[in-house]
């Protein structure tokens, strides 16, 4: 890596903890160069304006969760896709955990947001590639016969989906426990449907 590219990668470093904690919203060119150690118009010249700043912290946060969620996954020997599921859900609750319980994802989403919002459309991007990583992981499971092959996929990713984020607001509220039990038996509820 260039000089270039190392202050750009040292900028998204520091962004992306700076969202990760007070949300995207709350990221401004001015506070990012005090707390990368840069000034505001040497930020400024990587990215032009803070919507391009903002979209760029996503991508860069795009690549953390591949890197934190589905890499590790993918290095270990699942004898079943439901285990792989499982461990896929586990490092997805370790994500949100690693941000005060509070995913970015979900906290820079705006419903009602402009369709052609340069934001919401990187964010929708990121999320739909997650989506289908999930729908293709069921679809293997139905085409081994691990699971039911009359399931929607789409449905079984929404319903995923749908404890994940009960137990993200659950948390917020108190109502979960730290070992996220409510999450998990909500995901064992999941699978005895879904096994054939």
């Amino acid at each position: 890596m260039n000089k270039k590219q190392l202050t750009r990668e040292h900028i998204l470093t520091t962004a992306f903890a700076i969202a990760s904690r007070d949300g995207l919203d709350s990221l401004t060119i001015g506070e990012l160069a005090k707390a990368a150690g840069l000034s505001k118009s040497g930020v400024f010249a990587h990215f032009q304006a803070k919507e391009n700043l903002q979209i760029a912290v996503l991508e860069f946060a795009g690549l953390q969760f591949m890197a934190r969620v589905i890499e590790p996954t993918r290095q270990v020997e699942h004898a079943t896709v439901e285990s792989k599921l499982r461990q896929l859900c586990a490092q997805w609750l370790a994500w949100n955990r690693s941000f005060q319980g509070s995913c970015m994802f979900l906290d820079a989403w705006k419903d009602g947001a402009k369709s052609d919002d340069p934001i919401q459309q990187a964010l929708a991007n990121l999320t739909q590639r997650w989506l289908t990583y999930l729908f293709r992981q069921i679809e293997k499971a139905k085409e081994s016969g691990e699971f039911l092959s009359s399931l929607d996929s789409w449905q079984c990713v929404y319903q995923l989906y749908g404890v994940y984020l009960s137990s993200h607001l659950f948390m917020s509220l108190a109502l979960e426990t730290e070992d996220h039990q409510r999450f998990w038996l909500g995901i064992d509820d999941l699978f005895r449907q879904w096994r054939a």
